[in-house]
C-alpha cells in the first residue's frame, strides 16, 4: 500500500519558496483526493497553516529573529500524492492522525506569530 507525501512551501513576500515534504503512513488507503480535501477544509484561505501546529518541519527561509520584511509566518499547503518512500513523519502518525490533527489545529485556531522576534515557537 501506497504512503502518502504531504507536500508544502514556504513563500516569502519576495515570492522565495522553500519547499518541504512529510511522508505518512496510509493504512487506512485514503484516496489523495480525499486527503487534499479535508486539509484544504483545515487550513486557512490559499492553504495557509503555522507548521509547528500541526508538528511538521518549519520549512523558513530565514533564522529565527533574522527575519526580514518580506517573512511571515506561515506555510503552504501544495498537495498531496502517493509515495513509496518511507514514512519519514517524526511522530511516526499515520495521514489518519494526521488529518485528525489538522482538523483539531483548525477548530482551536491557526495562531499566528512575528517571525521578527527571537522568541523560539
Amino acid at each position: 500500500m501506497p504512503n502518502i507525501k504531504f507536500i508544502y512551501l514556504y513563500r516569502d513576500g519576495g515570492n522565495y519558496k522553500k519547499w518541504a515534504e512529510v511522508i505518512f503512513r496510509n493504512p487506512d488507503e485514503l484516496s489523495c483526493d480525499f486527503i487534499s480535501k479535508r486539509l484544504r477544509e483545515a487550513f486557512m484561505q490559499d492553504g495557509l497553516f503555522i507548521a509547528q501546529q500541526i508538528r511538521i518541519p518549519d520549512s523558513f527561509l530565514y533564522t529565527r529573529g533574522e527575519a526580514n520584511s518580506d517573512d511571515h509566518c506561515y506555510h503552504e499547503f501544495e498537495r498531496v500524492e502517493l509515495s513509496a518512500d518511507t514514512p519519514d513523519d517524526g511522530r511516526g502518525r499515520s495521514i489518519k492522525q494526521f488529518l485528525a490533527e489538522v482538523q483539531t489545529q483548525s477548530t482551536r485556531g491557526w495562531t499566528a506569530f512575528d517571525p521578527h522576534e527571537s522568541v523560539q515557537h
